[in-house]
């Protein structure tokens, strides 16, 4: 069993002159993203290993949402970036057979293309959020019956949960 845990980076500004990659986040984000880090830890769902999208707005989401999780290895890959749904699934499927749990943090429109793309059953309720949206912050929970990541297939997962900062009592969703 393999579990994906998909989370897209929290709010973030749009400063003047400033390009896409090196965009901060806004205060919004900045009360979010720790916010879904607690919310991981409380239920339990502890990466073994984190890929994190190069731009600045991820590495901060990651450096927010991570400080609750404790110490977990990280690597930043500029592959995520802007990153459509094929190349997020190569990604993740050249990950470690020892990693049996994987956090992603990325970016819109990929990472909900892929999340809707990777579920085939689930939790429906979750299934419905998810065909609606994939806000800033929302982390979306992806497991798989398989014995290692490059096993990974669209419609093979199964969606345990999408959480929002909204679905959480905050005010975050975009």
């Amino acid at each position: 069993m393999r579990r994906l845990i998909l989370l897209r980076h929290a709010k973030s500004a749009r400063p003047p002159g400033v390009a896409d990659a090196d965009r901060p986040l806004a205060p919004e984000g900045r009360q979010a993203a720790p916010r879904m880090g607690a919310y991981l830890r409380d239920e339990g769902l502890f990466p073994d290993l984190a890929l994190v999208s190069s731009s600045r707005r991820t590495r901060e989401t990651w450096d927010l949402a991570g400080a609750p999780l404790g110490d977990v290895e990280v690597r930043f890959d500029p592959r995520i970036y802007e990153a459509p749904a094929e190349r997020l699934l190569t990604v993740l499927r050249e990950t470690e057979p020892e990693v049996q749990a994987l956090l992603m943090v990325g970016h819109n429109p990929g990472f909900e293309d892929l999340a809707r793309r990777l579920v085939g059953h689930g939790d429906r309720s979750a299934q419905a959020d998810l065909a609606k949206s994939f806000p800033t912050s929302a982390v979306a929970v992806i497991d798989f019956a398989v014995e290692a990541w490059d096993r990974v297939a669209f419609r093979g997962g199964r969606l345990d949960r999408l959480v929002t900062p909204k679905s959480l009592g905050a005010g975050e969703d975009d």
